[in-house]
């Protein structure tokens, strides 16, 4: 997989488009999305900006062999060697985009709003941590 010039803006890139997808594609109304189909997409995106923020300031994807897959349990075990307090709202952020808007649609715009919140969480402490390759 090629290095993203910025992962960061890629990273809120990605939160940024699950943002338009509920407002414009999931129709609110008395406080639940309509449609679940968009919140799970949305739900996904906003996870995927998650883990480019993360793989930028972790480098877990580095240490796999061929063909293996990425466990969320390394994850967790990368960002508590850099900073203990981000473990819950790392847990926080994959409960809610993940599980709760990714596979379960989740509707209830109050949940929505929140998950959002713990994903931009994450991507801004992946930008303070940040270091570019000397290279780019």
């Amino acid at each position: 997989m090629a290095e993203l010039k910025n992962p960061i803006k890629e990273a809120e890139r990605y939160l940024q488009n699950a943002k338009q997808i509920l407002s414009e594609k999931a129709e609110k109304e008395e406080g639940y999305y309509q449609d679940k189909k968009y919140v799970k997409a949305a739900g996904n995106y906003a996870w995927c900006g998650v883990l480019v923020a993360l793989d930028a300031v972790t480098g877990v994807r580095k240490n796999l062999k061929k063909g293996q897959r990425v466990d969320f349990k390394d994850y967790q075990n990368a960002v508590a060697k850099k900073d203990r307090k981000m473990n819950m709202p790392l847990l926080n952020a994959y409960d809610s985009l993940h599980k709760a808007l990714g596979y379960d649609g989740n509707n209830s715009y109050v949940v929505v709003q929140d998950a959002l919140k713990q994903g931009k969480t994450i991507i801004e402490w992946a930008g303070k941590h940040y270091k570019p390759a000397k290279n780019a």
